[in-house]
Order: C-alpha cells, then sequence, then structure tokens
C-alpha cells in the first residue's frame, strides 16, 4: 500500500450547453425504466480526448453539488470545477429520488441500494460512447464509494477508482457506530432495530421519535445497504484506487480508511490534514466543523485536489 502527503438502463444523451468559466457545462440525462436520471457535464477546453470523472453524492437526499434541503456547501460542484480547471471533464448527477432525478422512483418502499449500483452503470455506459473522452474514472463520496466500487467490478470501461470519505465497514456497524455517545435508553430501541434489518427483517416496532430513519417505507433499502462489505467490495478491483480521507471527518473515521487500504493492498492512501467530510478544511471545534455544512463560501481543500489531479495523471 502507497501512501500519498440503481436497474438496468436504455440510454439517450441530451445536451444544452452552456459558457462556463471553468469550461462548457452541458445538461446529461440517463434513461432508464422508471424515469430521468438528472445530471450536469463540466467540459473543459480541449482539442484532445480528455479523462472524465463520474462524481457520486453521499447517502439521503444528498445532490449532484454535494448539497440538501438543510445545507448548500457545493462541495461536489466546486470539486467538478477543480477537475475542470485541471484539463479534466466530469459528470455529476441527482440520484434517483432527489433533486431533478425526483420522478426517477416510483415510492419508497420500491427503493433498493442495487436500483443506486445500476445507475451508476449506466453513467458508465453512457460516457463510454462520448468521443471526448478516453478514460472514465468512478469518485464515490460517502455512500457513493461503495456504489462506485462495486459499479467499477469486472468493468473493463472503468480505468480507475476514487474513494473520498468512504466507510471501511457495512452500513450497520457505521449507524451503531454514529449512535455511540447517545444515551443507553436511545441505543436499547435503535439497536435492535439495525440487528433485524441486518438480519434481513423488517420491524413495525419504531417508535415516533425514531420513524424518519426507521419508517418501514425506508427498511427495505436499508436492509440491502446493510448487505455489502466495503472491505469485501474493495478487494475486487484490480485497477488503480484512490482511498482519500480527512482528519477533522466527524462521519467517516480514518479507521474506516485503513480498512479499505487493507482490504486492497495496492491502493494509494492519501490523508487531507484537517479536511472535513464535506470536503472543507476546518481548524476549529465541532461547532465549526459542522457550520461549514452550510456554508458555500469555504473553497475545498487544495490537497483532496492535487492528490486526485495526481492520480489522475499518474495512477
Amino acid at each position: 500500500m502507497k501512501h500519498l502527503p440503481i436497474w438496468f438502463a436504455t440510454l439517450f444523451l441530451f445536451t444544452f450547453s452552456s459558457s462556463f468559466v471553468f469550461g462548457q457545462e452541458e445538461n446529461i440525462v440517463l434513461k432508464t425504466l422508471t424515469g430521468d436520471i438528472d445530471g450536469t457535464l463540466l467540459v473543459p477546453e480541449s482539442t484532445e480526448s480528455i479523462p472524465v470523472v463520474l462524481i457520486i453524492a453521499g447517502s439521503g437526499p444528498t445532490d449532484r453539488n454535494g448539497n440538501n434541503a438543510a445545507m448548500e456547501n457545493n462541495s461536489l460542484k466546486y470539486l467538478a470545477q477543480a477537475l475542470a480547471m485541471n484539463g479534466f471533464a466530469s459528470v455529476r448527477y441527482d440520484k434517483r429520488g432527489i433533486g431533478r432525478s425526483q420522478d426517477a422512483i416510483t415510492k419508497e418502499s420500491d427503493y433498493r441500494f442495487e436500483d443506486l449500483m445500476e445507475d451508476v452503470k449506466g453513467w458508465v455506459n453512457l460516457i463510454s460512447k462520448d468521443k471526448r473522452f478516453n478514460r472514465i474514472i468512478i469518485a464515490g463520496h460517502s455512500e457513493g464509494s461503495l456504489l462506485g466500487m462495486i459499479a467499477a467490478e469486472n468493468n473493463i470501461k472503468v480505468s480507475a477508482f476514487i474513494s473520498i470519505a468512504g466507510a471501511g465497514r457495512p452500513a450497520d456497524q457505521i449507524l451503531k457506530e454514529q449512535f455511540k455517545e447517545a444515551p443507553q435508553d436511545v441505543k436499547d430501541v435503535i439497536f435492535p432495530i439495525i440487528d433485524t434489518l441486518k438480519k434481513g427483517d423488517t420491524t413495525g416496532h419504531v417508535p415516533k421519535f425514531f420513524y424518519s430513519l426507521f419508517r418501514p417505507s425506508v427498511q427495505p433499502y436499508m436492509i440491502s445497504w446493510f448487505k455489502y462489505n466495503p472491505q469485501v467490495e474493495i478487494k475486487k478491483l484490480n485497477i488503480p484506487i484512490l482511498i482519500l480521507q480527512g482528519t477533522s471527518d466527524l462521519q467517516v473515521s480514518m479507521e474506516d480508511a485503513h480498512f479499505l487500504a487493507k482490504g486492497n493492498p495496492s491502493s494509494k492512501l492519501a490523508v487531507i490534514d484537517n479536511m472535513n467530510h464535506v470536503l472543507k478544511i476546518i481548524i476549529g471545534d465541532k461547532k465549526a466543523n459542522k457550520a461549514s455544512y452550510d456554508n458555500a463560501d469555504l473553497p475545498i481543500a487544495d490537497d483532496l485536489v492535487k492528490a486526485i489531479v495526481d492520480f489522475i495523471m499518474h495512477g
């Protein structure tokens, strides 16, 4: 290991070009059996074929730019712009059920982790048809890391994989970790629910206070998500891998990054000092860290961009 300082789709491409300071920004659409998945293609000016990075957003209602209704930090938008400034194209998109892809999901109870995986594969197939690009690199942030690594398995169209703040343990373990400081009576309610879902069973015994997290309609998705172990999945990749982790991340630990790196010893691990989960540099306490989640004025970490650019250029 080296260290450095969602179902099958029928595909069509629609583009609406606009002048953009970092290059040419185009709307790009993945057509699926249940609706459109809407994305943004950002292409720098170039007369040659260039690499393109498929950026996958994290868990929850996070959109293509790294934002949701409760926060605006533009982390993934800034990442796409930084890639363009360094001569690389990118595609970022709203996952099904989110943002302008909201109509691509029929009802929540039918939603599965595998649907998101198939969407990633669909994007790879679509992008591969564009002759402007000579390589496809998948970059998954947070939950998008697991989606990306599974979609890259045995996929000859994917040349490299980047995990950004990706979990190194199954999601049920991460959920328990996030509740480890909760009062014992809270853990006594939550942990049995998580254990039931891990076994593949749903439960109707969900207190109202935790309904938003464990409501019956979302439980089938959580069951499908809990099945996957990132350490097992990353081991299956035989392409160049870059694992990026910030030391100020409140949601994913350095331990997770090391789990991923051990899962595939040929991977490169880059630790970004003071970078938090939304890719911003934080010098301060937990309050300042959380405040950055809703601060679009903060740029993303320079060292993150440098590590990604170096990896794309040199592997």
